[in-house]
């Protein structure tokens, strides 16, 4: 058998061509995959963004579907769509945002900018799902995509409603719990930590003492505050384009329209959103979305200080500062036997690193606002949303596998007798030159302040024990002397 006849006896035979059916949209008639509820305007997004295969995440599709569904309602209410299709649209939109449907949207998140795709992908969706609750055939356009599931909508104003809407929800079920659960455990491990006493550092160098447990309520008010800023960005987010349609003068809209939709949305999720006061700023910026993910961002760096400050106190066991115990959770190298890492602090500083870059996208992405649309929508509801999920996560898990298993060592209280900072508590007594003097020759003889000080100063044993007491120096405003320095 020569070697072309063994090719042809061993080659895999061509797949068959899966059926597919003819749909149409105002550019003409295109093949789509049978069986899928989305038509043409879709399929020629999906030969159009052939991209990163990524595409919009769960809680945006939810957004989408709620929006679409609470539209339909609210335009029977009105007399605008009828009743029985209305019903039709709205199942079909309820599928969409529980999930039912998510097969169906198949678009690259990076697409067309003000995100049009995808709101057709929703609209074609819920429309052929509409049309097939009601019996008719697919492509049928029994319930049309536009005149019936879009109506009274642009994807100028559903886009960034539902980018809002999405990450409201994000937050509110998901972040900001997850932060609140984190603080709680800081403020434990405060309380718990605070009879500790240790060396507190600044410039990396040895300072003055501080309670573990104040450092450990530092960090608790960091996430407190974190929480606050989030706070004050979904305030502004509350505020959503939905109503402006495609420039912002509500042009083709019943006036009640976004009012209505908008409350209607809130009874439904518990998520309040409301029509804005000037649509054209909503439509032609994504200002909130921007401030929002800067709130992100500063919980990012907060969040990266904690993880790192607790990492690089638990460092060692020996060879390092080794002043808490962080839980070993799994085998630290491959090659050095019984080495444990500090895995979880580093998981979470990695999403933190991975959202402040996300900012930074959505940062460039709010300077595209091009008259009266932004037209990077997409990445920025993907920045913004991944951020968000993935900042929840880490933090949970951060809290749950190491911040509540932390355990004081008695490294920290050891080295406080030996910290040359504690002239700082001397220096109202003998001076800043003298105790700085004196700090100079602790460091270089390794005497103790305490053992210069009373062989260089005139101070009794009895005023040392005084001025040079831990627990006296981290007491706000304490005081060693009256005389002024």
């Amino acid at each position: 058998m020569t070697v072309s006849e063994q090719r042809a006896s061993t080659s895999v035979p061509p797949k068959s061509v899966p059926p597919r059916r003819t749909e149409k949209d105002t550019m003409g008639p295109l093949e789509v995959p049978e069986g899928t509820y989305f038509g043409a305007s879709t399929q020629r997004a999906v030969l159009n963004f052939p991209i990163s295969g990524e595409r919009f995440n769960r809680r945006f599709i939810w957004a989408l579907g709620t929006i679409k569904q609470a539209a339909a309602v609210v335009n029977a209410e009105l007399g605008i769509v009828d009743s029985a299709k209305a019903r039709a649209i709205a199942t079909a939109a309820e599928e969409v945002a529980r999930g039912d449907l998510d097969d169906q949207f198949v678009l690259d998140v990076f697409q067309t900018g003000s995100g049009t795709s995808t709101n057709m992908n929703a609209n074609e969706v819920i429309g052929n799902r509409a049309t097939e609750i009601l019996g008719g055939a697919f492509g049928s356009r029994l319930i049309h995509p536009n005149d019936d599931v879009n109506q009274g909508q642009s994807s100028n104003d559903v886009i960034p409603t539902a980018i809002h809407l999405a990450a409201l929800a994000e937050i509110q079920e998901r972040l900001d719990p997850a932060l609140a659960h984190l603080q709680q455990a800081l403020e434990q491990k405060a309380e718990e930590f605070w009879p500790i006493i240790k060396t507190g550092r600044t410039h990396l160098q040895d300072a003055t003492p501080v309670r573990l447990g104040q450092e450990f309520k530092g960090y608790a008010g960091q996430v407190e505050r974190s929480r606050r800023r989030l706070g004050w960005a979904c305030e502004d987010m509350e505020e959503v384009a939905l109503g402006g349609n495609a420039v912002g003068t509500g042009i083709n809209m019943h006036p009640d329209f976004p009012r209505l939709t908008c409350e209607r949305i809130t009874e439904w999720t518990g998520v309040r959103i409301r029509e804005t006061e000037n649509h054209f700023q909503a439509q032609s910026t994504i200002d909130g979305v921007v401030f929002a993910s800067g709130a992100v961002r500063t919980t990012a760096v907060s969040l990266l200080k904690i993880a790192n400050d607790i990492r690089w106190m638990g460092s060692g066991p020996r060879a390092g500062i080794g002043e808490i115990d962080l839980p070993a959770v799994q085998p630290g190298s491959s090659i050095m036997p019984g080495k444990v890492n500090p895995v979880i602090a580093e998981a979470l500083t990695q999403v933190c690193a991975m959202a402040i870059g996300n900012d930074q996208g959505v940062v460039i992405a709010g300077q595209s606002g091009n008259f009266e649309l932004n037209v990077m929508m997409p990445v920025a509801a993907r920045n913004l949303l991944q951020a968000l999920q993935y900042l929840a996560a880490a933090t949970r898990n951060f809290a749950d596998q190491l911040v509540v298993n932390l355990k004081a060592t008695d490294r920290g209280p050891a080295m406080v007798e030996q910290g040359l900072m504690l002239v700082t508590a001397l220096a109202p007594a003998v001076g800043y030159d003298q105790a700085a003097a004196i700090a100079k020759e602790a460091f270089a003889t390794g005497k103790t302040v305490r053992e210069l000080a009373r062989e260089r100063t005139s101070l009794t044993a009895d005023e040392l024990d005084r001025i040079l007491d831990p627990r006296a120096m981290v007491q706000p405003g304490q005081s060693f002397a009256s005389a002024g320095g």
